[in-house]
């Protein structure tokens, strides 16, 4: 693009977001301006423009200084260098513009003081710097920009006291200096910011008591004063800001009673008060509180009983007061709610409440660590929304009993350290297999406990002989009666077995076709009534009109059966059946699919090894592939955050279990959205064991190179050494490009090259999708995001196991109580790195 300089020079407005400016520059004419993303360094002659009232070059690649030329640009109005790779200090020369009404700097990598120069910037409406490396002291010019609104100087190294000529912004709505070094107390002076709506003064050193003028801003939508240094009571003045929707007050070292006018704060829905030394009973006025989503009362020194008023809240989803001194009953209002509840580490007594009738709404109950006695009532089974119960470290006794398997929802059950005793029934087992990710039942008093469940022994091959001399009666018994019905079984399966001989010689084309190597060919039938012709039929010997996909080796078949069961068919292509790597490949995958059991990897029905045809049958997923579905902007619209979520978590359950919960570790060694199937209700399951191993203690796991380019862990280029950590770094990436709506590729290179080092999470998330209003959703996006960028550490030591990663998503925890548009890339891989550390 070119044009004569004083054509350029006219414009009022350049935006190049999206653009690329490209030397040599000159302004007149200027060439090289192409639509592409932007390198290199801003140009000087860029302070020619002096008619420009808009420059935007945010969010491209620009390394180097900011040039003090842009000084030069008297007309500009909006100026935006954001999320670029900007070093060196703010020019002074800035403080030149002032017609400046919005000013954004924010995520580069800017050194030194904040000028003294701005407060010339009187008209400056937006001051935007924050995520820099400024590592100085707040001015205290800063309070002579009287028409300021927003100001955003969060997580840029700013140390030394919070100045009081803030207190002189009295048009600000929005004040976040999280994430920094600011010490000493919140001053009084900020109660005259009587505008304000967002107040974030979270992750500082901040010390003293809270100010009763905060009290004053009665405008104030979200106070963010978590991870400090506060001492003292909450001022019963914040009973004041009735707007307020989300109050984070957590990891400081607050004490006295939880205020009684916290229940005024009609329009709260995230209240954070864990992690203090507060005392004292919790106050039943919390009951008032009907719009609260979040209660966490962890980590205090409260006491009492739990209020019944609890139950009021309808809206509550989360409610955690833990590792307190609570005494009495559980009250059964709680159970009424969809709620995730954790009472862990209290004095709780009495039994566990149950619902006498109807359905109880929890879905994750933590109970442990307390004082509880009884028996689990049978009626444990109205806790239809169950996925983890707790009970572990207690004194619960008697039978478990038999309900608990049919809670088909439940994932994780700790049952371990107390008093259980009888034999545990061996049907209790087999149902708690299905769904079970993790099971304790250690520590009890239980017998004859025996499993193919890795959590207990192995049932030993003369289990049921053991007491046939203490029983001998009911064994004659039992054969006297069961003999007739044993004998006409076996004729029944003499006769059957004459009828397959005699319709195996019709069928003489098939029964002329040896077996493939001498080794496989079967059918397995699941259900008693698949057969090779049925399978056939269904297909009409795989007519290409039933086809659903195909891939380099292998095509998939949908065939419905007699039975009206719909099944996937995986083929293997003719020419590869000769290839003795792709039939290893395909016995691989029986091999490893015949051994594990898993709500959230496919299911193997039966397969077929045989010279005419290869291939295993499937569980049907009615919406195909991840890959697939993210790359439909309708399906993938339809798959919105809250199951693009449990997604990321469905497949680490998966994982974790395959590593660490199977007799040896099994390494799939292709994660990837294309082996990411969805069910008709977008459940996510496993597939594609084709490429997996077992990993034995004693041998080196030396393999050739395997998976999905794009996917790959980088230590594979060299080591070819399989670890549990490559399918940890294949999970960060699927779960980007799942966050992402594509594959993070070209972020992940940006990171590694240093550029885009801090741009904003809220950017990278898929545009097609609506912005993310619910907290409760939002906090579940930045773990899962936080998580993911864990998994993709360069160090394979340093990437956290899928054990871990399981957990992580189970216990159901908030990484980062800040709104979802003020999280940088940055602070996720620092927060990540940490927890999971």
């Amino acid at each position: 693009m070119s044009n004569s300089s004083g054509v350029l020079k006219e414009y009022s407005h350049m935006d190049l977001r999206f653009a690329c400016l490209r030397g040599p520059y000159d302004v007149g004419p200027v060439r090289g301006l192409h639509y592409d993303s932007c390198e290199g360094t801003i140009p000087a002659q860029v302070g020619a423009l002096w008619k420009l009232n808009h420059l935007d070059l945010g969010y491209n690649h620009f390394t180097g200084a900011i040039p003090p030329e842009i000084g030069n640009l008297r007309n500009l109005t909006r100026l935006y260098l954001d999320g670029n790779n900007l070093t060196g200090h703010i020019p002074p020369t800035l403080g030149h513009l002032t017609k400046l009404e919005t000013l954004y700097l924010s995520a580069n990598r800017l050194t030194g003081p904040i000028p003294s120069t701005l407060c010339q910037l009187t008209k400056l409406k937006i001051l935007s710097l924050g995520s820099n490396q400024l590592s100085c002291l707040l001015p205290l010019e800063l309070g002579k920009l009287m028409n300021l609104t927003f100001l955003y100087l969060y997580n840029s190294n700013l140390s030394g006291p919070i100045p009081p000529t803030l207190g002189h912004l009295t048009n600000l709505e929005t004040l976040d200096l999280s994430n920094n070094n600011l010490s000493g107390p919140i001053l009084p002076t900020l109660g005259h910011l009587t505008r304000l709506k967002t107040l974030s003064l979270e992750s500082n050193q901040l010390s003293g008591l809270l100010p009763l003028e905060l009290g004053k801003l009665k405008n104030l939508t979200y106070l963010y004063l978590s991870n400090n240094n506060l001492s003292g009571p909450i001022p019963p003045t914040l009973g004041h800001l009735t707007k307020l929707k989300t109050l984070s007050l957590e990891s400081n070292q607050l004490s006295g009673l939880l205020p009684l006018e916290l229940g005024k704060l009609k329009n709260l829905t995230y209240l954070y008060l864990s992690n203090n030394n507060l005392s004292g009973p919790i106050p039943p006025t919390l009951g008032h509180l009907t719009k609260l989503k979040t209660l966490f009362l962890d980590s205090n020194q409260l006491s009492g009983l739990l209020p019944l008023e609890l139950g009021n809240l309808k809206n509550l989803s989360y409610l955690s007061a833990g590792f307190n001194n609570l005494i009495g009953p559980i009250p059964h209002e709680l159970l009424t709610l969809k709620l995730n509840l954790n009472l862990s580490s209290n004095s709780f007594s009495c039994q566990i409440p149950v619902m006498v009738e109807g359905f109880s709404n929890l879905q994750n109950l933590d109970l442990s660590n307390n004082k509880l006695s009884g028996s689990i009532s049978p009626k444990i089974r109205n806790y239809l929304n169950l996925r983890e119960l707790r009970l572990n470290n207690n004194s619960l006794s008697g039978r478990i009993p038999l309900e608990i398997g049919k809670l088909q929802n439940l994932n994780h059950l700790d049952l371990s350290y107390n008093f259980f005793n009888w034999t545990i029934h061996s049907k209790l087992i087999e149902e708690m297999q299905i769904t079970l990710t993790y099971l304790d039942l250690s520590h009890n008093n239980l017998s004859d406990l025996c499993s193919d469940f890795d959590a207990l022994p192995p049932c030993p091959p003369t289990l049921q002989l053991a007491s046939q001399h203490k029983h001998q009666k009911k064994v004659i018994h039992f054969i006297g009666m069961f003999l007739p019905i044993t004998l006409f079984l076996v004729l029944m399966i003499v006769i059957g077995i004459s009828y397959l001989i005699k319709r195996s010689n019709k069928d003489s084309k098939f029964k002329s076709t040896p077996t493939k190597s001498g080794d496989m060919f079967s059918i397995w039938n699941y259900d008693g009534r698949i057969a090779y012709e049925d399978i056939i039929d269904a297909t009409e010997d795989f007519d290409i009109k039933y086809c659903i996909g195909t891939g380099g080796y292998d095509s998939v078949y949908k065939a419905q059966l007699p039975s009206g069961k719909v099944v996937a068919l995986k083929k293997l292509h003719r020419s590869e059946s000769d290839e003795p790597t792709f039939t290893r490949s395909f016995q691989n995958e029986i091999r490893i699919l015949s051994e594990i059991r898993h709500r959230n990897i496919v299911k193997l029905y039966g397969f077929c090894l045989h010279k005419r045809c290869m291939f295993l049958v499937y569980e049907y997923m009615e919406r195909g592939s991840l890959f697939c579905v993210l790359r439909n902007d309708d399906e993938a619209i339809e798959l919105n955050w809250t199951r693009r979520v449990n997604i990321i978590k469905g497949i680490s359950h998966a994982l974790s279990y395959l590593h660490h919960y199977c007799t040896l570790s099994i390494v799939h060694r292709d994660i990837s959205s294309n082996n990411i199937l969805l069910n008709s209700k977008s459940e996510a399951f496993l597939a594609d064991f084709g490429t997996a191993r077992l990993l034995y203690t004693d041998s080196s796991n030396r393999t050739v190179l395997a998976g999905t380019y794009g996917y790959i862990a980088p230590e594979l280029a060299y080591t070819m050494i399989v670890t549990e950590k490559c399918d940890v770094y294949s999970f960060g990436v699927m779960s980007l490009e799942t966050l992402m709506g594509r594959h993070p590729g070209e972020l992940l290179s940006s990171l590694a090259s240093s550029k885009n080092h801090d741009i904003m999470l809220m950017d990278i998330l898929d545009r097609r999708l609506p912005p993310l209003v619910d907290q409760m959703v939002a906090q579940d996006v930045i773990l899962v995001s936080s998580v993911a960028f864990a998994c993709l550490h360069a160090k394979l030591k340093s990437r956290p196991s899928m054990h871990r990663v399981s957990q992580e998503f189970l216990a159901c925890r908030t990484l980062m109580s800040k709104p979802l548009h003020e999280i940088s890339i940055a602070q996720l891989r620092n927060h990540a790195w940490s927890v999971l550390d």
